[in-house]
């Protein structure tokens, strides 16, 4: 790994990460805020009036404790599609963009190695997605512990957040392959970003039921399960684990494809 391109790389990404944050802080804070029982009975006859809306956008009501409440209203959409968004953008930033614009030439002619270069690329995006994902984590531990005090499941929690990561994880690894496969940022996002916003409305229809409930067969969505996570199911484990070992062996792929293939820089 280059220590001075993996400094740029998180140089270059530290703004975005901070607006992400800033909207991250914004949602978790206001939807642990509407725990309170007032809130709650709203957000319950929301559901009831519109249930399919409320489904479509991955959220259940119901949930009787703090842990559920979360699970319901945070990560079927909100710690879904904000992290989804940052990956799509990082990942095509780091390689391709380079690619695209002529620059990947000054990189290739420093002393690395192409898969040198790529694996730094790789472990600037994972580490993007951590710190997403832990902020998002403990933020939202520490919001509720001063709202709700002893209210959040802190190890069901975190097993939640370990599955998160792991589908964001896959989502770098498939945007990061699309980044070293491709020539242009447009070609790459519709690839990788395309296929990550298409599988996200197959699911969300998907959870709407009746006759297109089959499509969930169709997205990795499906394979993360907060409800699974949340009670210790070995079946959620296992499909957290499914989404790291893919995401692990996308990045692999894209390293091995980029240090193949011709690059006309």
């Amino acid at each position: 790994m280059n220590t001075s391109l993996l400094k740029n790389g998180i140089k270059a990404n530290w703004k975005m990460l901070v607006i992400f944050g800033a909207v991250i802080t914004m949602y978790v804070s206001i939807m642990v805020y509407m725990y309170n029982p007032d809130m709650n009975s709203i957000m319950e006859q929301f559901a009831k009036t519109m249930p399919q809306l409320m489904a479509f956008v991955g959220m259940n009501a119901g949930a009787t404790d703090l842990t559920g409440f979360l699970a319901s209203y945070l990560y079927g959409f909100i710690l879904l599609i904000f992290p989804m968004i940052f990956i799509i953008i990082t990942a095509n930033s780091l390689l391709v963009r380079h690619v695209d614009r002529g620059s990947m030439s000054f990189l290739l002619a420093s002393p690395n190695k192409r898969t040198r270069i790529a694996f730094t690329q790789a472990v600037t995006l994972i580490i993007g997605i951590f710190i997403l994902v832990a902020y998002a984590t403990f933020l939202a531990i520490g919001v509720s512990h001063a709202l709700f005090p002893n209210e959040l499941d802190i190890k069901g929690y975190l097993i939640l957040n370990l599955g998160l990561f792991c589908l964001h994880f896959f989502i770098g690894g498939l945007c990061f392959f699309s980044s070293c496969v491709f020539n242009d940022v447009k070609s790459a996002t519709l690839f990788g970003g395309g296929i990550t916003i298409l599988c996200y409305l197959f699911q969300s229809i998907a959870n709407v039921g009746e006759k297109l409930e089959n499509l969930k067969y169709a997205t990795f969505f499906t394979l993360f399960d907060s409800n699974l996570l949340i009670n210790g199911d070995k079946d959620g484990y296992i499909m957290i684990a499914c989404l790291f070992t893919s995401g692990l062996i996308l990045f692999i792929i894209g390293i091995t494809t980029f240090n193949k293939r011709d690059l006309h820089v």
